[in-house]
């Protein structure tokens, strides 16, 4: 199963995603219509909430008069708590059983317009944006639904910032334009990346091999990595003693292959077989196809490793599982920390990278790039140690 998270600020168009996603077979959980659910006349949900809040929360059928609940619940912090109380464990609980009900092979949509402001987004495989521009979306309030305009702008105000749903968003839909626009962005990210990435989830298929190819520096690799990492966190952070962003695209202004590399770090190798699975089940597969193992400096002798890669189509993952006593974790962050604090070297190593890269563009693999890539490494780890004996580097505090 794949868990898509969907939400946008209100005008944004988020109800027409949702439905070309449902017409292309997606299962829709939506929030709002659970919110309705669990206080529907009979349930035990509106028996409470009329237990807290009087009466005359009803309208004359039986029915919640949200206009009444929403002016005594609102007053206060205490009554808004009071009501939270009531009704988020009832639509937690929905919400499991809606996730629990759908396929194996389900493309499962929850729509939640407090995705951002609720902090939800490392629960979900993928989280999808949808955007307009301000004026956009206060024409469509205004005109959809009978809105003044200054109440359309204080409701868009009241909600998360772009910014703040930015730094959620792996796809980012701008629903600005016309409505075939943003369908056809819909039908494009069905086929080409929900599609394949819910199949190598369940399938548990790794990433196809293909040559390196260097991309140019991302500003926005560091923020990418981030929302990995905090999918990770929410999946087995209880076990990784450190988690980071290492490798090229860790260092500004270095060329670098557009794949996120990560680490985590364990106590013992039970705790990295132990999380195998989690992390498949959460978009990170296990590649057991065949050993894995770091490279030795020196006379260090080799260690394995358990490698993970992403299942997202779109953003390439790798994410390297290591022993605590090995000390590969630590160079990869002295690797990363020494080339940041030295652009000489950076530039040295972006000239290796290009090199070597148009050398293997035709092989159909990264293999031979990295092994003619390991001894000018192993030598630069000699360079990173004596800049770390001068300097006192050590690692820093784990970053979760």
């Amino acid at each position: 199963m794949l868990r898509v998270g969907l939400t946008g600020g209100i005008g944004s168009g988020k109800s027409t995603v949702a439905a070309r996603l449902a017409e292309h077979g997606a299962v829709i959980v939506d929030a709002d219509a659970i919110a309705r659910e669990v206080v529907e006349p009979g349930t035990e949900g509106l028996a409470e909430v009329v237990a807290a809040f009087g009466d005359d929360v009803l309208a004359a059928d039986g029915t919640l008069n949200r206009g009444a609940l929403a002016a005594k619940a609102f007053a206060d912090d205490a009554s808004r708590q009071r009501l939270n109380a009531v009704l988020h464990p009832r639509i937690s609980a929905r919400t499991v059983e809606y996730f629990a009900e759908a396929p194996a092979d389900a493309i499962v949509v929850h729509d939640v317009p407090l995705l951002v402001e609720n902090n939800l987004a490392a629960g979900y495989h993928l989280v999808i944006v949808v955007d307009a521009d301000e004026d956009v979306r206060v024409r469509r309030l205004v005109e959809s639904r009978g809105m003044a305009e200054s109440d359309a702008r204080a409701r868009i105000a009241a909600q998360a910032t772009t910014e703040a749903r930015r730094a959620v968003a792996d796809v980012w839909l701008d629903n600005s334009g016309d409505r075939g626009t943003v369908l056809a962005q819909v039908d494009r990210l069905w086929t080409e990346r929900l599609v394949p990435y819910e199949a190598s989830v369940r399938l548990r298929r790794p990433r196809p091999p293909a040559s390196p190819v260097l991309a140019s520096p991302d500003a926005t690799w560091p923020a990418q990595a981030e929302r990995a990492l905090a999918r990770i966190r929410a999946a087995v952070g209880h076990v990784a003693l450190r988690m980071d962003h290492i490798g090229s695209t860790a260092i500004p202004g270095l060329p670098a292959k557009d794949v996120l590399d990560l680490q985590l770090v364990v106590a013992t190798p039970a705790d990295a077989e132990a999380i195998a699975d989690p992390l498949s089940d959460a978009g990170f597969v296990h590649r057991d196809d065949q050993e894995w193992w770091d490279e030795p400096v020196g006379d260090e002798k080799t260690w394995t490793k358990h490698l993970h890669q992403g299942a997202d189509p779109a953003r390439p993952v790798n994410l390297h599982v290591r022993v605590e006593a090995s000390p590969a974790w630590r160079r990869a962050l002295l690797f990363r920390d020494w080339m940041r604090a030295n652009p000489a070297e950076v530039t040295a190593y972006a000239e290796v990278k290009t090199r070597l890269a148009a050398e293997h563009a035709d092989s159909g693999t990264v293999t031979g790039y990295a092994e003619d890539k390991q001894p000018w490494i192993n030598a630069a780890f000699g360079r990173a140690e004596e800049w770390a004996a001068h300097t006192g580097w050590e690692p820093d505090a784990p970053s979760q």
